[in-house]
This record gives C-alpha cells, structure tokens and sequence, in this order.
C-alpha cells in the first residue's frame, strides 16, 4: 500500500477552505494512486480553535463538514484530524478525534486521550479524554491511531506533567501494525530534535513503523513547523516533508516485512540546522500568515531606528512578504546620532523599501512647554525618554490609520523581559514578530544573514558593531541600565525558560546582585507584557498565552527559594 503523509496550513474557523484544502490532497492523492492519505490533527477546524468550540453553531457546521468529506472519499482512504460529539455520556461536548474513511464510509474514529493544559494547551477545557482504545482497520491493516499529546507519553520537550496511560503500548498490546499520529505540534527551536528522538524511541520500543502527520503555517502567535516525518521499525528516518510551508512524503507498507519504505526517487528535504536558519524560516511564516490569514493588510510599518532590533525585522518583513510591502520611518530626535538616519537609509536602499523621515524634536518641544508648569524643577528623567519613543509610537500608529499599514513591534525578548520597552511607544503594533528573541539571538541572526543568507552586507557593519542605545539622552547605552547581554540573557534564558530560582541561578556563577536586580525586573514589569502586541512563539517559554504570571503577586524576585 502506497501511504501519504501530508502537512497543511488551514485557517481557523475557515471550515469551508479548509475543506477544500483537504479535498485537493484528496483529489491529488486520487490521481498519484495513493492507498491512504493521512493529515493533520484538526486539519478541518484549525489549530488551536479555542473558544470558537463552545459555540454550538461552530461544532454542528463541523459535524456538518465532517460528513461531506467522508462523502467525497472514494478509493484512497482518508485519515483526517477533526471533531465529533461527546455521545458516550456525561463529560465535555466533544473529542479531538481521527476519522478514517474509504468508499464514502467512515470504517472508524479514534479519539485523543491525552489532553495537555501546559503551555500554550488547553485540550482539557475543551474536549473530554478518550477512554476506549482500539486499532482502525484499513484492508486488513490494523492502524494505531494517535492524537500529538499521545505519543509524547512522558517525552516532552519540557515535561509539565506526567500521564499514567500510554496510547501507543495499548494500540501495540491490541494488535497494531503501524502507528500514526496526526499532530498539531507548535515549533520551537529545539522541538524538531526531542520530536525525532521521541519517534525513534517509540519505534526503537514498540518493533512498529511510525507515521507522523503535523500541521504547518501559524496561527496569530503560534507557529507550526510541519516536520511530517516516517519511522521505520529500525528507528530510521526514512521519509521527511519540507519544514514550514504545506508539503507531502509517500511510503510504501510492505506486509511481509511489516515495515515501510521509501518509493524510488523521493527526495528527503532537511529540516535547517543552524539556529539562526531555523528561527528566520519560523518567523517569516508566522509574519506571512498573520497578514495573510487576518486579512488586514498586505502592507507593513515600522519604525527603523538605525538600530539592530528595527534593522532584522525591516529584513525579514522585506524577505517575507516583499520590499514593495515594507515601508519604514526614520524618526530623528535631539539624542539621535548622525549614524541612526545614515545607517537607516543605507539598509533601506539595500532592502528596496520605502524610507520616510519625520523628524520628532518639534513635537517633543511643544509637549515639553505643555508639561513645563508640571515638570518645572525636576530634572530631565524618564518621562522625558518615554515621551519621544510614544510620539514615535503615535506617529506611526497615525500613519498605520490613515493608510491601512499593519504596524510592526521591534522589541526583542530581552528588552520585553526587563521592561526596557515602552508602553504605548516602541511597544505599539499588531505583531511582535523578534519578541521572542534575545538580544544575542538577535545578532546571531543578523550576522547569519549577511554571511549565509544574503552572502554579501545587507544590514550595515555599523548597525552590527555600535554599542546598543535607545538615544533618549545624552551618550545613553543599554549597559548602563542593563548588564551586558551576553550575562543578562543567560539569566534570563534560565529563569524564563528552565525557570530556575533566583538561588539555582547565583549558584552557577552569576552575580547575586545582579541577578536579584534582573529577576526583579522581570517580575515588575508583567504589566507592560500583559499590553503588548502577540509575540511569535518561538521558545518553549515565550511571553504570551504560554507564560501565565499574575501581575499582582507577592512572590517577591528577593524570594530565592
């Protein structure tokens, strides 16, 4: 039997394109002779469909839908991810469920048993646990079908929580002959590495081949990298999609061997090695799909200060949706140096974008002798600095209105996890797409682009080299405020991600002072996180719906317990 795996990027809620995105794998699979076409964990509703599930008119549609792709499936079979109603009793209204179906008949449904509520996840709010098991049967074929949490079994990437039942061993102890697992798996950096490891075990353990069907695309903050891959029993990779975008890898089963291989002349793409590689393919198809899918505008904004925060995303928004769609501003005020227009100018002729200037320092003076009688005898602070960034903020925010532009943040992580971002100002935009970066990320991948990507200087040597600075003052460096960024985001990366306690961390070498300070940091400013625009997740601990932390709490950052 000759078997597709296939990846899609469906839009939430979009039940009649995503229909029809299912139909033209179906149609494709048809014509190439295909035995079964397997795809994605709730490919007909999109992932995560959130609150869009309580509302009961949604379900019924996805009911409805559900019967008329069942009806069009003729001779290839068809696994599709999707939602059925609870009728086994009292629980929650529905199941995350796998619908096998052949000849225009349903021949089975398995149902996801493990409901993950960490992170990002919140299956459990949802949809009730499955507490049946048993194989589908396809022409003699007993397939162990699985649902993304339930072959991660205790294997996670980071492991919240762990589960006493494990699907796959039952599906092998009833008979299996194959495992598959429709996902909808979120990227992070590291996930493709633990997600390989995680098949290989199960197929290393279980003496089975493993089929494994993942979404791809991005949905607002979420992205999903695909990374649809075969397994043979050997615990070899034998087949793999292209990372990112909707692609397809067929195998063969072999009943003899009872294991699969690869049809003659199908090529294997590489998932990209490199950190900086990966983390720019996964950004580009978050900010691609938020434009596209939201329908907004194709049309983006920033504001590119000469700095190297505005310089990347000025690149990958030009890389990613085209320079004639990118047009950024250079907004120059009293504390800005000569090289932050130059060097503005230069990366905007080298991307092909548009470049305006506006200059801020009029506007700054008459909001200055507006607040004179209030702020008379106090020295120049930091309601002097916020207020240029919230007029930069204001003034494109005005031009995103009166345009129709979709307003990009620049702010990256490290900058968001201390606060050294302002509300209102810098802060502004729909999209946070290097919010999940650390500042050294952030030159890590510049540097990549210019070296491997571009292989020629696109962004300035002068952007790459000047000492980072709001220039909101006088001769103003981030290291005057903040550590150097080599030692604050190793703090951070261990207290954000590994989330290590204040005593783990001073342990290792660093500085208590210091780390109290920037834990103390941290904490203080969830406020301004909770106002931010959506960040592009691309860590297993991004700011955003994966990190719940109360602004109002008294867990104090001098608590190093």
């Amino acid at each position: 039997m000759l078997i597709r795996i296939e990846q899609l990027n469906p839009v939430i809620g979009d039940l009649s394109g995503n229909t029809e995105l299912i139909l033209q794998a179906l149609e494709s699979a048809e014509r190439d002779h295909i035995g079964l076409l397997v795809l994605p964990e709730m490919v007909l509703t999109g992932y995560p469909a959130q609150d869009l599930l309580e509302n009961d008119s949604f379900r019924e549609a996805c009911y409805d839908y559900n019967q008329r792709i069942i009806s069009s499936v003729k001779n290839c079979a068809l696994l599709f991810g999707t939602i059925i109603p609870n009728d086994r009793g009292p629980g929650r209204k529905m199941f995350n469920s796998a619908i096998l179906a052949k000849n225009r008949k349903e021949l089975g449904i398995a149902c996801k048993a493990l409901l993950p509520t960490y992170d990002v996840f919140d299956d459990l709010r949802y949809f009730e646990p499955n507490r049946e098991f048993g194989c589908l049967e396809l022409d003699g074929l007993k397939l162990g079908v699985t649902i993304c949490e339930d072959i991660w079994y205790n294997q996670n990437e980071v492991q919240y929580h762990t589960y006493s039942i494990d699907p796959v061993k039952i599906l092998q102890d009833q008979g299996a002959q194959m495992i598959i697992n429709i996902s909808a798996s979120p990227y992070t950096k590291s996930k493709h590495e633990n997600r390989v490891n995680m098949l290989r075990n199960h197929a290393r353990k279980l003496n089975l081949p493993i089929l494994y069907s993942n979404q791809a695309g991005a949905h607002t903050e979420i992205i999903f990298d695909g990374d649809t891959m075969a397994i043979s029993r050997s615990a070899d990779v034998i087949a793999r999609t292209t990372p990112f975008q909707p692609s397809f890898a067929d195998v063969v089963w072999e009943p003899v061997t009872g294991d699969i291989k690869l049809p003659a002349n199908q090529e294997m793409p590489l998932y990209p090695s490199k950190g900086a590689e990966r983390q720019f393919e996964a950004i580009s198809r978050g900010l691609k799909d938020y434009v596209e899918k939201t329908g907004l505008s194709n049309q983006v904004i920033l504001g590119l200060s000469g700095g190297i925060d505005s310089a990347l995303v000025c690149v990958i928004a030009a890389e990613a949706l085209g320079p004639e769609n990118v047009t950024a501003v250079t907004m120059p005020g009293e504390f800005s140096s000569r090289g932050s227009v130059e060097d503005s100018v230069e990366l905007a002729e080298n991307l092909g974008v548009k470049l305006h200037r506006i200059n801020i320092q009029n506007v700054f003076d008459e909001l200055d002798i507006s607040l004179s009688p209030f702020f008379q005898g106090k020295p120049f602070g930091v309601a002097e600095e916020n207020l240029q960034s919230r007029i930069r903020g204001t003034l494109l925010m005005a031009l995103s209105n009166k345009f129709g532009y979709f307003l990009l943040a620049t702010g990256n992580k490290s900058e968001y996890a201390v606060g050294y971002a302002t509300l209102y100002g810098d802060m502004n935009g729909a999209l946070a797409i290097i919010g999940d970066l650390y500042k050294t990320e952030v030159y890590d991948m510049c540097e990549w682009l210019n070296r491997d990507y571009f292989k020629k200087e696109i962004i300035p040597s002068a952007i790459l080299t000047k000492a980072p600075s709001a220039e909101l003052r006088p001769g103003q460096k981030d290291s005057d405020s903040l550590p150097e960024y080599d030692m604050l985001d190793e703090i951070l990366y261990r207290y954000i991600e590994l989330q290590e306690n204040p005593n783990r961390i001073i342990s290792a070498g660093f500085d208590s002072d210091i780390v109290t300070k920037v834990i103390h940091m941290v904490d203080m400013n969830e406020f301004k996180r909770y106002q931010a625009a959506p960040i592009l997740k691309l860590s297993s601990k991004s700011f955003g719906v994966g990190r719940r932390w109360p602004i109002v709490q008294q867990w104090t950052a001098n608590n190093k317990k």
